[in-house]
Order: C-alpha cells, then sequence, then structure tokens
C-alpha cells in the first residue's frame, strides 16, 4: 500500500432510521473533524430560538464519541428530552490511486469498501414510543 494514496472517500446515502419523521425535522451529521461547539451553537439555536420539536444526531467511524457527546451536552443542557438511539453500519468507498504506474500502462485504481458503525440519535420533546428498540426515557 505504500505505493498507494487516497484520493477520495464517499458515504452512501442512506434514509434516517426513524419512521413518522416531520420532513422539517434537523438533521446534524457529526464528521471527525466537527467542532462540538460549533454543533452545539446550532443545535440549541434550532431547539430553543427557532422551537423545533425534534433533532437527529448521527455520526460514523471516528466520529461515533463525538456524536454521543453532543447528544449527552443537549440533554444536560435542555432537560426533558426522550432519546431513540440506532446503530447501524454504513459502507464507505475508498479510492487508492498507484504513484508509481507502469510505464506505458493505464494508471491503476483501487476501490475498497469499508463497514463502519454508525450511530443516528433522536431527541424528541414530545414523548416518543416506550416500547421502540433503543428508547430511553427523560
Amino acid at each position: 500500500m505504500e505505493n498507494f494514496r487516497k484520493v477520495r472517500t464517499s458515504e452512501e446515502e442512506s434514509p434516517l432510521p426513524f419512521p413518522d419523521l416531520p420532513p422539517d425535522v434537523v438533521e446534524m451529521k457529526v464528521k471527525e473533524g466537527s467542532k462540538i461547539r460549533n454543533l452545539m451553537n446550532y443545535a440549541m439555536a434550532q431547539m430553543e430560538l427557532k422551537g423545533r420539536r425534534q433533532i437527529v444526531f448521527s455520526g460514523c467511524g471516528r466520529a461515533v464519541t463525538k456524536t454521543i457527546t453532543c447528544v449527552e451536552i443537549m440533554k444536560r443542557k435542555l432537560g426533558g428530552l426522550h432519546q431513540v438511539t440506532k446503530v447501524r453500519y454504513k459502507t464507505l468507498l475508498e479510492v487508492w490511486e498507484n504513484q508509481d504506474p507502469l510505464p506505458g500502462g493505464p494508471a491503476q485504481n483501487l476501490t475498497v469498501h469499508k463497514n463502519v458503525p454508525s450511530i443516528c440519535i433522536l431527541l424528541s420533546r414530545d414523548p416518543l414510543d416506550p416500547n421502540e428498540t433503543g428508547y430511553q426515557p427523560p
């Protein structure tokens, strides 16, 4: 792999695992490099100033712990939030390019499919179904 370098990474799009969400629900996509302060400022503004009833935090790979941290901060600041957590796997596609191609030959690319853990957490001011898997009361 020392002759290859990563060209791009793409994530397959998948719908949120929560049925019956309103179409205008805010989805906070947490990335590995996201700043918690920026995420929380936006999320708190949506819940407090705009009066949203529900918000979804999602992250995959190394961003899972940061996603959970954001949710715990929000639960502590707002209080009384119902929570449903769903864990699943997402497929990432990584494209690697050969840096030492054979002379006169085509450039060789390598595509790697990675399954990484992913988490989606729904926070709601309104009561949710307590029988749903992953439910936590306030």
